[in-house]
C-alpha cells in the first residue's frame, strides 16, 4: 500500500511508541512526534515602556513559552500549510 506521506505524519522514526500530550488549543490528545511544538516569547511589558527602560541599562526578561498542537489545530492558526499531494512525500529538498 502507499504511503501518502514519507513520514507517515510523525517524526519518530522506528522507536515505536511514544508518550502524549494535550494540544493546548481544543486538548485533544496527541502523539509527541505527532504534535507541532510552538515556542514564543512572552512580553510582561508594554513595548514602548521596554524601550524606554532598555535605553537606561535594565534588563527585562520575556520568559518563552511552550505551546504543542494538534494538527487540525494547527493547520487552522496557520502553523502549518496544507500541500499538494506532489509535495507532501518532499522534505523540503530544494532543487
Amino acid at each position: 500500500m502507499p504511503l501518502k506521506r514519507a513520514s507517515r505524519g510523525r517524526k519518530k522514526g522506528g522507536k515505536g511508541s511514544s508518550d502524549r500530550i494535550q494540544c493546548t488549543n481544543c486538548g485533544a490528545t496527541v502523539p509527541r512526534d505527532k504534535a507541532k511544538k510552538v515556542t514564543s516569547r512572552l512580553n510582561l511589558v508594554e513595548h514602548s515602556l521596554a524601550k524606554e527602560l532598555r535605553a537606561q541599562g535594565a534588563y527585562i526578561a520575556a520568559p518563552r513559552v511552550l505551546k504543542w498542537y494538534c494538527i487540525s489545530c494547527a493547520i487552522h492558526f496557520g502553523i502549518l500549510k496544507i500541500r499538494s499531494e506532489a509535495s507532501r512525500r518532499d522534505r523540503g529538498r530544494l532543487y
